[in-house]
């Protein structure tokens, strides 16, 4: 429901807003969104205890450094209308509208086995060209048998398990007999 809630707040500003200053509300909801991981601070925003105008002080104190006029309303809006807590989702909607305006995606690499960093780029590179974006790729190690590729944001995901290619190699093998 949030994200509902949250996608009409993002269509309203992408409307009046340019990619810079989107980028720029990015980094100030990802930070606001940072702060609702803080039990303290979950319990003040959502306390009826709390005036609203209390409320709207702290947030917009928080965001003072932006000096962002547009922020400053949004957050106006959110408070009066009881929607502080839509403010994680708003971030990762605006995460998720800005890769898919600019194409530009992140993405993992995993395996088990050290992969070099030219095998890396060579891999954003195919798959940036495969997909007309600009993909950038970073290895992690971890106990996967073989090779994974995930950019879940443009929802690809590609793995070459050595199990399974052990088996079809088999299974082929049997077939050919």
């Amino acid at each position: 429901m949030e994200e509902l809630i949250a996608k009409r707040y993002i269509k309203a500003l992408k409307a009046s807003s340019n990619t810079t200053s989107m980028e720029n509300m990015l980094i100030i909801f990802s930070t606001l969104a940072e702060s609702f991981k803080n039990d303290k601070f979950v319990q003040i925003i959502e306390s009826p205890n709390v005036s609203k105008s209390k409320k709207l002080e702290l947030l917009l104190e928080s965001v003072k450094i932006a000096n962002s006029k547009q922020v400053n309303n949004l957050i106006k809006i959110l408070v009066e209308k009881n929607r502080v807590s839509i403010i994680p989702a708003l971030a990762e909607g605006l995460r998720k509208n800005l890769v898919d305006t600019t194409k530009t995606y992140g993405g993992f690499v995993y395996s088990d086995s050290n992969i070099d960093d030219k095998v890396i780029k060579g891999l954003s590179a195919g798959l940036s060209k495969k997909f007309d974006s600009k993909i950038s790729l970073q290895f992690i190690k971890n106990d996967f048998n073989g090779i994974k590729v995930d950019v879940e944001d443009l929802g690809i995901e590609i793995d070459f398990s050595k199990l399974r290619i052990n088996s079809q190699i088999i299974e082929h093998i049997i077939q050919a007999i």
